[in-house]
């Protein structure tokens, strides 16, 4: 490991790991990557290793610049429990997506504000991947879809991409 070298701890499927990603790839920012499957093992961030680095036991987390930063929201989706995950994701995302195609009318151009990508695009994507995992139907969102499309088109997007992660299971790779 180069010294100075930004190290990602990362989960291959997590919405905000992939956000981190995104961001990287965007500044050119070469990073090592460290894999942390939240099941393996009950989840590895729950390792005595891991928490102490990251005491909140979630990913990401990016050691840069000296300093440690964390965020995730797998945790909401273990309290809402197993029964009823698909129904509460379906209407979180739901309620979030009607707002946000209404919002898009008035300021997208190639991305969710004008032509240039921001912080709103990289928060996009991985969204909308959590829809499509949570099965939300895209009929009433087609502003939504088609930046979606013009996103995972650019090489940032694609090489962080949850199916191109080193820890991804095979049957999900592209």
């Amino acid at each position: 490991m180069q010294a100075g070298k930004p190290i990602l701890y990362s989960y291959f499927r997590s919405s905000c790991s992939w956000r981190v990603r995104i961001a990287l790839a965007l500044k050119g920012i070469d990073f090592e990557m460290v894999p942390v499957n939240l099941i393996k093992d009950g989840g590895q961030q729950f390792s005595k290793a891991f928490q102490a680095l990251n005491p909140m036991k979630q990913v990401p987390t990016l050691k840069i610049d000296g300093i440690t930063i964390h965020q995730s929201n797998l945790s909401i989706l273990k309290k809402v429990g197993e029964e009823t995950q698909l129904t509460w994701a379906q209407n979180a995302i739901t309620s979030g997506f009607n707002a946000l195609e209404q919002i898009l009318q008035s300021t997208a151009g190639k991305y969710c504000v004008g032509d240039e990508v921001t912080m709103a695009d990289l928060c996009l994507v991985p969204q909308v991947a959590n829809a499509e995992r949570f099965k939300v139907d895209f009929t009433p969102y087609p502003t939504i879809s088609c930046i979606n499309k013009r996103l995972l088109a650019l090489e940032a997007f694609q090489v962080s991409h949850p199916c191109r992660q080193p820890d991804t299971p095979t049957e999900l790779r592209a």
